[in-house]
């Protein structure tokens, strides 16, 4: 648990994560939300990005051993991936949502081999759309895809089908209720606002919103 609190208070410190209970966000999805992620921030931050390579680089080493190969999703998990790979001395390649439409077409960039072991760098897990797109390009490029880390998930039903019916499994370093302990603690949100929080959470865990 602890390290699941350290990530979620690093990136509230650098303001990847904003709480507002009472000025909904707007996802591209159209559902309101009193939680913005962006951790795109978090690279700014020497102290924070290092913390997540290590968190990833754990956890890619406790439950994907076998890893030969980093892959970075584009663009998000692309930095991350590099610093993880670097933390692992293993190389990395990143993906693309789809194959570019000029050059050699590619949807993987960097040296990948059949047969390789694979695990997929992703920023956000949502619905896990993105992560799984990649783990499908990979797979038609003849890889061994062992497995998906992520520095913050949503812990969403969708995204747990998504990921079993693809038959891979994915792992976090951290989700929605230690953001919210971790706000509550740092003082980032008020005390009164924790039910609503959580309460939204539940409606949109059941795809009520």
């Amino acid at each position: 648990m602890a390290v699941q609190i350290e990530i979620a208070r690093g990136m509230l410190k650098v303001g990847a994560v904003e709480l507002n209970p009472t000025d909904l966000f707007t996802w591209a999805s159209g559902i309101k939300s009193p939680i913005y992620c962006d951790t795109r921030l978090t690279i700014s931050d020497v102290i924070v990005r290092k913390q997540i390579a290590q968190g990833l680089a754990h956890n890619i080493k406790e439950y994907f051993p076998e890893t030969d190969v980093v892959a970075g999703t584009a663009t998000a998990g692309i930095p991350h991936a590099a610093w993880v790979s670097d933390v692992l001395e293993c190389p990395m390649v990143y993906v693309r949502s789809k194959a570019k439409g000029h050059g050699r077409g590619n949807q993987i960039e960097g040296k990948i081999a059949p047969g390789q072991k694979v695990v997929v760098v992703e920023d956000i897990i949502s619905t896990g759309g993105s992560s799984i797109t990649a783990v499908e390009a990979l797979r038609a490029a003849g890889c061994d895809v062992v497995g998906v880390v992520c520095v913050y998930t949503y812990n969403l039903p969708l995204a747990e089908q998504a990921f079993e019916e693809a038959g891979v499994k994915y792992v976090s370093l951290t989700n929605f209720d230690y953001l919210v302990e971790a706000a509550s603690e740092t003082g980032a949100i008020k005390e009164q606002d924790i039910p609503f929080l959580k309460e939204w959470h539940a409606k949109l865990k059941a795809g009520e919103l």
